[in-house]
């Protein structure tokens, strides 16, 4: 893939003069007054005057006047060099904030394919390597020292060839330089692009061994050292890839260092000596300059070209960030605001996942009316995910059309169609925030508390959380806070069922929302759920069937397919797999009922 280097460098400097624009006016105004301070007026004219007073026999007044106006010079320019970096320091933090916004903004807005993407992550990794090695600080301090480097070399450049411009010719090979920067850095890009998934494996293993959810697993079995073989494997990958790339990098930079150094040294002061010693024709105060001269062009040429390198190298990694901003979302918001709920429907409904050949759902009809009780049963991985999904539009259908009160669901406001629904789900996640922050999900008053704490006491874990120290200002997890409290998988869920009980919605989403419970707590959660629900729709995922048995109707998925549809009563008449898999498990249940009343 061609990468546009100089369209990156553009876009870089665009990004920070938006975020904070005092950060490249600062490096700008340092550059300046170190590299010409310290290339050209130090090495070349401060030396280059004080010889010719020398040599000409000015007076000590005059001598000293100058060394008088250099000290003032001097002065003057580390005051603004100090304060300029303080003006970089503070503006390099708001660049990191504003940039680290824009990120988190804009992760919240990709769908939710992009979360179940290896690919997106090898991206979003890249792009936050922007800001992990502050690449954005470095494209701004390479832009102002390579300007101003240039500035202070044509400076110098310009000093040399009023002694003699054949030396000229012995610095020609330092602009070859750039060249070879520019292919090294690609170079360098192309190998640290291959490294990305090694990397992800590393930072993954590396997380999962600190982390509290698997710290269980992890001691009662063996995954440790299976985790350790890729962890392994993935260094192994990283150290042949480095060798792959490495002798072709020695050679760039054996090659750089040639044309950037040994040729100009040995050319300029082996001339400059012959027309010292042999020819007379260089002063010993021009020949001082000329070998000051020459290694502050050195030195020049050496700046451009590591910051150049630096440049090049930061800009690439800018492709990534700019593609993660230009990313656009298939899952578009309509203009069209929702009425209340009447009636849902699939019609005719196929899906298919991005990565995936076959047909995860196909030709799935059905319709949901106002008020009824809705049950999708069948066995893992029959789609009864996916239609959850599809229903909240965390993807679009492949074929087909799901209607809201008859009209196409895309043609909805995103935000307004999915404010309509309640949601628990059976991968519930609770936040590192207070426990009334994780219910009403944003910062609440008193009146939102007191609707948080009812919420709390109905999905029957009040008594628990109001019993700590901090009540349900307690923070979940000890994560960020050490007065944080770590809740059972039973406590987690109830939590995260009392945002059902918070929200006012008009269609609840029930994904298995008792899984975790026991039964004592599953029956009060089903009670309460029974009330929150009463005259609301609702749509129970669940393999327990016990709660299908309360539904209006029941449709039976499998293989992507609807297999049967029905009340409780008309399904189990028809003898069907409805009738096998509630057969099943009510034996299943009498089973294990027999053995308690035997132990």
């Amino acid at each position: 893939m061609k990468i546009p280097v100089f369209k990156n460098i553009i876009y870089a400097l665009k990004i920070v003069w938006q975020c904070d624009k005092r950060l490249l006016i600062g490096y700008m105004i340092s550059g300046f007054s170190a590299n010409i301070f310290a290339l050209y007026i130090q090495n070349i004219l401060f030396l280059k005057v004080l010889l010719g007073l020398l040599d000409s026999g000015s007076t000590f007044e005059s001598y000293f006047r100058t060394l008088l106006a250099f000290f003032i010079l001097s002065v003057s320019l580390m005051a603004v060099t100090s304060i300029t970096n303080y003006i970089i320091s503070a503006s390099t933090k708001n660049v990191l904030k504003q940039l680290n916004n824009r990120i988190f903004t804009k992760a919240i807005a990709l769908d939710v394919e992009c979360y179940e993407n290896p690919e997106f992550y090898d991206k979003y990794q890249r792009a936050t390597n922007v800001l992990a090695w502050s690449y954005y600080d470095f494209v701004c301090s390479a832009v102002s020292s390579i300007i101003s480097s240039i500035v202070s070399l044509g400076l110098v450049i310009g000093t040399v060839s009023t002694i003699n411009p054949v030396y000229l010719i012995f610095l020609a090979p330092v602009f070859l330089v750039f060249i070879i920067e520019t292919f090294k850095s690609k170079l360098v890009y192309k190998r640290d692009l291959e490294m990305t998934t090694n990397n992800r494996i590393k930072a993954y293993t590396q997380r999962t061994v600190f982390l509290k959810d698997f710290s269980k697993d992890m001691r009662t079995s063996n995954i440790f050292a299976v985790l350790m073989k890729r962890f392994k494997a993935a260094i192994d990958s990283n150290v042949e890839i480095l060798r792959k790339y490495g002798w072709r990098l020695f050679v760039f930079s054996t090659v750089s260092s040639l044309f950037s150094e040994f040729i100009p040294i040995i050319g300029t002061y082996a001339y400059a000596a012959y027309q010292f010693v042999y020819t007379n024709a260089l002063t010993v105060s021009g020949f001082s300059v000329v070998l000051s001269a020459i290694n502050a062009v050195r030195e020049s040429t050496m700046t451009i070209a590591r910051n150049f390198d630096m440049l090049v190298g930061s800009a690439l990694y800018f492709q990534n960030l700019r593609e993660f901003f230009e990313y656009e979302p298939k899952i578009t918001s309509g203009d069209k605001m929702p009425d209340n709920f009447e009636s849902i429907e699939f019609r005719n409904v196929s899906f298919k996942y991005p990565s995936a050949e076959k047909y995860s759902l196909e030709n799935v009809s059905f319709s949901i009316n106002k008020g009824e009780t809705f049950a999708l049963v069948g066995v893992n991985g029959a789609g009864k995910s996916t239609l959850v999904k599809l229903l909240l539009r965390f993807y679009d259908v492949s074929e087909g059309e799901i209607l809201y009160n008859g009209i196409n669901i895309k043609e909805y406001n995103l935000d307004a169609y999915r404010n309509i629904f309640g949601a628990v789900f059976q991968d519930y996640k609770n936040f590192a925030i207070s426990v009334y922050e994780n219910v009403v999900c944003h910062e609440c008053s008193d009146e939102e508390k007191a609707v948080a704490e009812k919420a709390l006491k109905q999905s029957g874990i009040w008594e628990k959380i109001s019993s700590l120290p901090n009540g349900a200002d307690t923070v979940l997890t000890r994560e960020f806070d050490k007065n944080g409290i770590g809740l059972s998988g039973g406590e987690n869920q109830k939590v995260s069922a009392a945002r059902l009980f918070a929200k006012d919605f008009e269609f609840a989403v029930l994904d298995e929302p008792s899984s975790a419970l026991d039964p004592i707590a599953e029956y009060k959660m089903y009670e309460n759920l029974i009330e929150v629900t009463k005259d609301k729709t609702v749509l129970y995922i669940s393999h327990r069937l016990s709660s299908a048995v309360l539904s209006d109707r029941i449709i039976v998925i499998g293989g992507g397919r609807v297999l049967e549809e029905g009340s409780h009563g008309e399904l189990m008449a028809k003898d069907g797999k409805y009738k096998e898999m509630f057969t099943l498990q009510a034996s299943s249940y009498n089973k294990e009922k027999g053995e308690s009343a035997n132990d």
